[in-house]
């Protein structure tokens, strides 16, 4: 006699069936991935293009809109380092793809945090300086840079290198780890630079430069944003000695700010000449909080 299936056996036949069917629809994924690879032509143009394969910005509103819907036991933290592997190793197929870290004394907190958001198979160096992440995005040898979030005490701070038009010269593009910021990988943050186009995705975060030919007080510039109706979230100064009548205010604000804003001539405005220049750097998706993805909920 033919021993009756368990109800355990039924659930492994159903999980068979599952797995068969996202194997399916991932083939089907990667299919598509591919033909629009082809498309734009797999990146092939030259060191000083943009990437047109990376979507930092659409990426971030698949996830949240998975991430909205999501129920279950199955973590949404794992929903969304399952989607980034994917996604990542998608984007390889489309064109070339490689990710330069800054990791000196072989640190590799800045490695894992790249690492986990542009997948575990794509190329990543590392290198001891902030200046070689620079060159390697910059010369075209990196897709992406990932480097430290910048801070007010920074020596040398490594986003003074980004103020100019050459066409190859990266911006701002995500802000590392997506999913919930210091929870998954201890302390660590990170912005990620490519040279890719910001998108609005509903949840953004600006970054740019205001050059000063003379100081000017962190309240005087809140004051000039604000009444420009641009919301601070912080600014970072920086002054070279040997160049006294340049100053270098680093601002991230709240929102989307695309370069020809008119609240950006709104702030130069009121910043008279004093405002020598506007340099916009980028920005990001805003990453998820560790209660959005219900990590530290019992």
């Amino acid at each position: 006699m033919v021993p009756a299936d368990s109800p355990i056996d039924d659930l492994r036949r159903q999980i068979d069936e599952i797995d068969t069917a996202l194997h399916e629809l991932l083939m089907r994924r990667s299919e598509i991935a591919a033909q629009i690879g082809a498309l734009k032509g797999n990146g092939n143009n030259g060191p000083a293009a943009a990437s047109p394969f990376l979507r930092p910005g659409r990426e971030a509103m698949i996830l949240r809109r998975l991430i909205d819907r999501h129920r279950g036991p199955l973590p949404k933290a794992t929903v969304v380092r399952m989607w980034r592997e994917m996604m990542s190793a998608l984007v390889r197929l489309q064109g070339p793809f490689a990710v330069a870290v800054f990791a000196p004394d072989q640190r590799c907190d800045y490695r894992d945090l790249a690492q986990e958001h542009f997948g575990s198979l794509t190329p990543i160096t590392t290198h001891d300086s902030l200046g070689q992440v620079l060159r390697a995005v910059i010369e075209g040898q990196a897709t992406v840079g990932v480097l430290p979030l910048p801070q007010q005490d920074d020596q040398e701070p490594w986003w003074r290198y980004l103020l100019g038009n050459d066409a190859r010269v990266p911006r701002v593009i995500a802000r590392l780890p997506f999913g919930a910021p210091g929870a998954l990988l201890g302390a660590a943050e990170a912005l990620a630079i490519g040279r890719v186009v910001q998108e609005e995705t509903g949840r953004d975060r600006s970054l740019f430069v205001l050059e000063t030919r003379t100081e000017v007080s962190r309240s005087g510039l809140r004051a000039a944003l604000e009444a420009s109706s641009l919301e601070t979230v912080y600014i970072h100064v920086w002054w070279d000695p040997s160049e006294p009548e340049t100053w270098l205010h680093l601002i991230e604000i709240d929102g989307f700010l695309a370069p020809e804003d008119e609240r950006l001539t709104a702030v130069a405005g009121r910043l008279g000449e004093s405002l020598r220049r506007i340099w916009p750097l980028g920005g990001y998706a805003v990453p998820f909080s560790p209660d959005e993805l219900d990590i530290g909920r019992t």
